[in-house]
């Protein structure tokens, strides 16, 4: 099948991500005979798909899924809201039907930079492989790793992972990727700017060589284009939009602010109160301090909003993504870390409450409205310090966003005031229009004047205290009689020498008694120790026993020293 050429307005409806029926701005020939059953996908598959009610692939699905049914490397490059995820979903369920997953070592790999995406992922394989016996788990933090593991242990088709917590569990020992068929990288672009790129080369090296490689992803720069020739294996290159576009659907305004944030906060609320047909919306800010800031100001004025960002524990991320689903919440605060593939279909507008820093976020901030052919309204709040931004993102889209109201330089700019007290310290700084007046804050009636305060009547002065009288002078101390001096002590006499000792006599020799025995005679040599013999030699015949030696004969003596055989007299008592 020959790819078709890249539509313009590509924003048709999508199996995963929107609720329309039709390819919206295809090719004719996409749009009158392409269906799902002509793209070589299983029976199985294609009953889940009609049992949503879907007959016709986004031109992103149609391009991409007979590649990846012939075992082709593909890089995929489209626009938020087109369906990328069913591109590589679908056709990886019918991929498996054949083969079973073994304990540790799962078949197929998905890689995505968050945990909202990776779980969005996981329902998709759940819901479309509802008919397909497969084993689906999902490595994200925030989660046991004990659970994890028990569904590792079971075996595993799909691992959906985000890649810390899947280097976590190689690391442990409970995970093996040598048996990877399919690796998935989706958001290749936002796993570079998370910085995830090291993990994911690491990962992989761990992988077979033989494995089938798929890149997703919404924006192409240049940094890109070195992973894909390191990852990738003679890719396809399906492209269905110009890299970094935006949809046709969503109407772009830009609406000018001062640079305070409680003038940015105001100028927000007055433009959420002025929106028509405003159902929900998403607010983008780039710092999460910002984020917890502006949803606790959205709540003390009244406003329906709940908050996501990335400091928060998975819990609350979750139910914070339902309340906003499911309508509970009208306004979701939330950092970039909600910009990328969520599926929330029904998003009416999108506010950027600040300019972001890269050009490719704003694509994709403004990807979460207008998805599926619905029509969507973002706006950017500017100040003057975001000319140099500003100016990126048009020149990354290609044509320039008009204003909505007045323009920067047309916006009555605010000054800064510093007032003096009377004591000479800086009072506060804050901001005032150009009459002096602060904004939004009314006009303060003028204090009455203060009654002046009565004269003090002067202080009496006080009497001098009298003079004390001088103390009299003390009498000099008599002066100590001398201690008379010691006699000196009268000397020893020296000790008298002692006489020196006088030299023993010798002792002379005892004479010999009777009952004396001899000196013992040399010790008699000690008789050569017969080897016993061994039991091999003898075979089961006991060794016999020495004879003892008769009571009369006189023992042998000759080893014990000769102090030991003196006489001993014992004395009568």
């Amino acid at each position: 099948m020959s790819n078709p050429s890249a539509p313009t307005d590509d924003h048709s409806s999508d199996p995963v991500h929107g609720t329309g029926r039709s390819i919206s701005g295809a090719p004719p020939h996409l749009k009158d005979a392409m269906s799902f059953s002509e793209l070589g996908l299983s029976e199985k598959v294609l009953a889940a798909v009609a049992d949503t009610g879907y007959t016709q692939p986004t031109p992103i699905q149609a391009q991409a899924i007979p590649h990846v049914l012939a075992r082709r490397d593909v890089l995929g490059l489209a626009q938020t809201g087109t369906g990328k995820t069913a591109a590589f979903t679908l056709p990886m369920l019918t991929l498996l039907e054949q083969g079973r997953a073994r304990a540790r070592m799962p078949r197929t790999l998905i890689l995505e930079p968050t945990r909202e995406l990776a779980a969005q992922v996981e329902e998709n394989f759940v819901r479309y492989g509802k008919n397909n016996k497969l084993n689906v788990a999902l490595l994200i933090g925030g989660v046991s790793f004990g659970d994890q593991d028990t569904k590792l242990v079971r075996g595993v088709d799909v691992l959906i992972a985000t890649p810390g917590r899947l280097l976590d569990h190689v690391e442990r020992g409970r995970l093996l990727l040598s048996g990877i068929e399919i690796l998935v990288i989706d958001e290749a672009d936002r796993m570079l700017d998370m910085g995830f790129i090291p993990d994911i080369e690491r990962i992989c090296k761990l992988v077979p060589f033989t494995r089938q490689t798929l890149f997703f992803s919404a924006t192409m720069p240049p940094e890109i284009q070195r992973l894909v020739s390191q990852f990738l294996s003679n890719p396809v290159r399906v492209e269905v939009s110009k890299p970094a576009s935006t949809a046709a659907t969503v109407s772009q305004m830009l609406v000018a602010t001062g640079r305070e944030d409680f003038e940015k906060r105001d100028t927000l609320r007055n433009l959420i109160r002025d929106c028509e047909g405003l159902q929900n919306g998403i607010i983008f800010c780039n710092r999460k301090r910002d984020v917890a800031v502006l949803h606790r100001s959205l709540q003390k004025h009244g406003f329906n909003a709940v908050a996501l960002h990335g400091d928060m524990d998975q819990h609350a991320r979750i139910k914070a993504l339902d309340q906003f689903r499911v309508g509970e919440a009208t306004l979701l605060v939330a950092s970039d870390v909600a910009a990328r593939g969520l599926d929330i279909p029904a998003v009416s507008h999108v506010f950027n409450y600040d300019v972001p820093h890269h050009a490719e976020d704003y694509v994709h901030r403004v990807g979460r409205t207008g998805r599926a052919g619905r029509a969507g309204t973002a706006y950017t709040l500017v100040t003057h310090l975001d000319a140099k931004s500003l100016s990126a993102i048009e020149k990354l889209i290609g044509n320039a966003i008009p204003w909505h109201g007045p323009t920067i330089a047309e916006a009555p700019a605010s000054t800064e005031r510093r007032e003096r007290r009377d004591d000479g310290r800086l009072r506060g700084k804050r901001r005032v229009e150009k009459d002096g007046r602060a904004e939004g804050r009314p006009e303060r009636e003028a204090r009455p004047p203060r009654e002046p305060r009565p004269e003090r009547e002067p202080r009496s002065e006080r009497e001098p205290r009298a003079e004390r009288a001088a103390r009299p002078e003390r009498e000099p101390r008599a002066e100590r009689e001398a201690r008379p001096e010691r006699e000196p002590r009268a000397e020893r006499e020296a000790r008298p020498e002692r006489e020196p000792r006088r030299e023993r006599e010798p002792r002379r020799e005892r004479e010999p008694r009777e009952g004396d025995r001899p000196e013992a005679e040399a010790r008699a040599p000690r008789p050569e120790r017969v080897r016993r013999p061994a039991r091999e030699d003898i075979g089961d015949a006991r060794p016999a026993r020495r004879e003892r030696a008769p009571a009369n004969e006189p023992a042998d003596m000759s080893h014990l020293p000769a102090f030991l055989l003196r006489p001993v007299r014992v004395k009568a008592s």
